[in-house]
């Protein structure tokens, strides 16, 4: 079973395939025993060791009780001895900041619930999951946590979050409320992370565990291009194919925090939720909060293992609707191609001719709407701007019909603008403080969505669009983030909760519209990769990489990307050269097998290019259509990373191990380089394999084994083979 109760040794582990998560209640007190390798099903009470190493801390109950700041804890709190970081702080009505919640019950239910309000993971029919809730009181603060674990036995993936109850007859406040916690025995650790900035998004960071607190976070109103909401864990060994790795996904857009701290006595807290910096959450009496959900794998075959358990589990458990199994439609977006410079000749001009290459899907970006010439008006006017397109959207629709092709366009619709017609008249719906300036980012403000007028205007824009039945494909883009972050409608003392009602009105319209338009691929995107993370895969299940198109920029970007987030949610295009953004002049055959280690489109004007490009674009659109499907649902393989060399180089493997689409790219010149040989990973190893383009067969062991040979001297140069069972 995935929930083991020992009454005896009231023990609680929770078992996935290859990983165990045990806990044990001592005088009421939740202890964390154990994360890591699959245990038998018995009493581990061993694990737990008090030392006494009171030093400077406090024993609870006078001089008799537990150091708790020397103790494994498995949801710590504030103000009774524990003086690590703490996964939440309540303030009481006298002014007190103490929480001391104690066990009280435990249920186990088969399947899982979803989240208020929230985006989660979710159980499929036939599928092996588990939910522990606990159930734990503060007495004297009358306050309730419970716990929820969500145990995806397959998967090996366990899910937490918490929920708070006010049961006193007095308001409280919570000071900080995070998803999980986890204490760890030991602090010889590494730490991989993502950070970036824009155009440079989900670069990879990795670094020993020190003494003190290593926080990554985000106070942006979003996830942001800076971090990325997780963080792993790992021996200073852990490799691609080796070693042990722990990871941890918040599954949220806004604000987040996750940190770990080494702790005095040669120990390790991690910590990922909400941020509790400028969070403060106001519970009424009899009143609940929720905290997002966190994502918790352990891995013992390395790094590559944790990404594919986590790349399936948000593949077939996170994303939803039509199109989370689906082959994704090539695409061209018309961004690159013409900015804001496009009348419904040069739409048609780009149809017809995109219609040729292949293309199934075409792009109208920013621009179509109000009098958007330029990017500082009319955000929130979603009509459609007849001066530039005199027939509507229905002009441009059944031209692109005509041609085979689907419709997809460009929306922002959390921004409004200071010059647009909806600010005029509702100048109050923007986020804003009173007698404080409104600052601006890309000449435009944020909308109050903590507002339910503002919620119902969005949908009402947006589905009098999507319901004509034209809209294929919505781009839904997020390109500022919060500063003066106050509400006209919310009271002074909750003022502190708008970065997460915000999400919370976000959340509301986005499954608003999903469910009214189940046919609509939906597209994050905020400047790119700004909010790329699980919480938005929830709801659409593709984002926009980078803004940054360049294919070598992108080896590092997609590679960091591809720790925590599968194949089919990286949106990766084929764009000029010279690149719009660094001017790279990189041949077609590159920029191609970068772009297919994701759902794939072009970011061009298919009109400028030369006949030789063009024939490029038909055959690469129609590989796509036939290995889309291996390339999103196949095991991802990290086989060269360009942090480390002068090359990049990973493969894609189908389930049934049929198929191997690997990629190469040299991003150096070499001068008298080196024999270099590129060993594969993921094949049957007594199969024989044909690849495509030579012809030479190969078993999966020599592949595996001594690999494939590699003969490339010039930079930005690049190697596509297909690998196919025979």
């Amino acid at each position: 079973m995935s929930v083991y109760f020992n009454k005896e040794a009231a023990q609680i582990q929770l078992n996935t395939t290859g990983s165990s998560y045990v806990m044990q209640i001592r005088d009421g007190l939740l202890l964390h025993l154990y994360w890591g390798p699959r245990l038998d099903d018995r009493d581990h009470s061993y694990m737990h060791w008090e030392q006494g190493r009171a030093a400077f801390s406090c024993r609870m109950e006078g001089c008799t009780g537990p150091i708790l700041d020397d103790i494994r804890l498995e949801y710590p709190t504030w103000g009774r001895g524990d003086n690590r970081s703490p996964a939440a702080e309540v303030i009481h009505p006298n002014g007190s900041n103490i929480a001391d919640f104690r066990y009280v019950s435990h249920t186990v239910a088969d399947g899982k619930a979803p989240l208020c309000g929230l985006p989660a993971m979710y159980a499929n029919a036939g599928d092996d999951v588990q939910t522990l809730e606990i159930t734990l009181e503060d007495k004297v603060g009358e306050m309730r946590l419970t716990l929820f674990y969500s145990v995806f036995y397959e998967l090996d993936i366990i899910t937490r979050h918490a929920v708070f109850t006010n049961l006193s007859d007095e308001e409280a406040i919570l000071g900080a409320a995070l998803s999980a916690a986890v204490d760890f025995d030991r602090a010889d650790l590494d730490i991989i992370t993502n950070y970036g900035t824009h155009c440079a998004e989900r670069q990879i960071e990795r670094a020993p565990l020190r003494r003190g607190k290593t926080v990554l976070s985000s106070r942006r109103g979003a996830s942001s291009h800076v971090h990325n909401p997780f963080l792993i864990l790992c021996d200073s060994e852990t490799s691609e194919t080796a070693g042990s790795a722990y990871g941890l996904v918040l599954v949220y857009s806004g604000s987040f925090s996750a940190s770990v701290e080494g702790t005095q006595f040669g120990a390790a807290r991690a910590l990922i939720g909400l941020n509790p910096e400028g969070f403060g959450w106001m519970l009424e009496p009899g009143a609940s909060f929720t905290t997002p959900e966190a994502v918790l794998c352990f891995s013992d075959d390395g790094l590559g293992g944790l990404s594919h358990r986590f790349h399936k589990a948000f593949r077939r458990n996170l994303c939803r609707g039509k199109f989370r199994d689906a082959r994704r439609p090539v695409l061209l977006n018309m961004w690159e191609a013409c900015y804001f410079g496009f009348d419904e000749a040069r739409i048609k001009k780009i149809a017809d001719c995109s219609a040729d290459l292949g293309v199934e899907l075409l792009v109208i970006d920013d621009g179509w709407f109000g009098r958007r010439d330029t990017d500082n008006c009319s955000l929130g006017d979603w009509v459609v701007d007849r001066r530039k397109l005199p027939g509507g959207l229905e002009a441009v629709y059944e031209n692109i019909h005509k041609n085979g092709m689907q419709l997809g366009i460009w929306f922002e619709p959390e921004m409004v603008s200071p010059d647009s017609d909806l600010y005029r008249a509702h100048p109050d719906w923007a986020l804003h403080i009173p007698d404080r300036p409104r600052s601006e980012g890309r000449h435009q403000l944020i909308l109050d969505l903590t507002r339910q007028d503002v919620q119902d205007y969005l949908y009402d824009s947006i589905a009098d669009i999507l319901k004509t039945g034209m809209i294929s494909y919505v781009k839904w883009d997020f390109n500022r983030n919060m500063a003066e972050v106050g509400s006209a409608l919310l009271d002074a003392r909750r003022q502190c909760e708008i970065p997460h009602r915000y999400y919370l009105g976000l959340y509301a319209l986005l499954e608003r519209l999903v469910t009214a338009f189940p046919d609509v691929l939906f597209e994050s995107c905020s400047g790119g990769g700004g909010r790329f993370d699980a919480g938005m895969l929830y709801y659409m299940p593709q984002t926009w990489t980078s803004d940054n198109s360049d294919a070598i920029e992108r080896l590092k970007i997609q590679y960091g990307t591809s720790l925590v987030y599968p194949l089919s949610a990286m949106s990766a295009h084929v764009s000029a050269s010279p690149n719009h953004q660094t001017g790279h002049v990189t041949d077609f055959a590159t920029r191609l097998t970068v772009a297919l280690t994701g759902s794939f489109g072009y970011e061009l004007d298919p009109t400028a290019i030369s006949e030789e490009e063009r024939q490029a674009i038909r055959e690469s659109a129609a590989l796509f259509k036939e290995l889309g499907g291996v390339l999103a649902e196949g095991d991802y393989h990290r086989l060269i990373s360009p942090y480390d060399k002068d090359c990049a180089a990973w493969s894609v493997v189908s389930s049934d191990k049929r198929v191997c689409v690997a990629g190469f790219v040299l991003t150096h010149v070499r001068m008298y380089g080196p024999n270099q040989r590129l060993p594969l990973r993921g094949l049957e190893p007594d199969a024989n394999y044909k690849e495509r383009f030579s012809g030479r067969i190969f078993s999966g062991r020599e592949l595996m084994g001594f690999g494939i040979d590699i003969h490339l001297s010039l930079e930005y140069k690049s190697i596509l083979w297909i690998f196919e069972k025979i």
